[in-house]
Order: structure tokens, then C-alpha cells, then sequence
């Protein structure tokens, strides 16, 4: 691994930048899933776009995710098929 030197003030920047980012992408992802692994697999396969495996894959991903474990049993309402359906 290389060496990097940067000036204390860039650096601190870069720091403060990074942990916005962080504050951010925690709260924007927390909010990425609303239903249960079952129900997301199930709006991507309704679309038509993905392959069997990927649906696979996205399941077992899901499932495994630590936002799974912590938040499926708190999923929020089921959304309406006529949502998607106009989208």
C-alpha cells in the first residue's frame, strides 16, 4: 500500500465529508427495503427484468443482510400492485 500525505486541514475535510456520507447512506439505505425479503423478491420477479437466479441471489442476499435480521419483523404495510403498475 502506498503513502499519502495531505495537509491536517484536507484531511479533516475528507474525514467530515466521509462521516456525512456515512450518516446519509445509513439513514437513505435503512429506508431502501419497506417490505420483507419476500415481498421485494416478489416486486422484482413481477417486473419481468431479472433471471431466476438473480431472484435467487437477491433473496438469499436479503435474507443474510444484517437489515433483515434487524428490521423484517418491522416492515411497513404492503404497497399497492397499482403503484408499480403506472410507474
Amino acid at each position: 500500500m502506498s503513502k499519502v500525505t495531505l495537509p491536517k486541514t484536507k484531511y479533516e475535510q475528507l474525514k467530515r465529508q466521509a462521516e456525512a456520507y456515512q450518516g446519509f447512506a445509513s439513514k437513505f439505505f435503512e429506508f431502501a427495503i419497506r417490505g420483507s425479503v419476500e415481498e421485494v423478491v416478489e416486486d422484482f420477479q413481477d417486473s419481468g427484468l431479472y433471471t431466476k437466479e438473480f431472484l435467487e441471489d437477491l433473496e438469499s442476499g436479503l435474507s443474510q443482510s444484517s437489515y433483515s435480521k434487524k428490521y423484517d419483523n418491522k416492515t411497513a404495510k404492503k404497497k399497492s400492485r397499482t403503484v408499480y403498475q403506472n410507474a
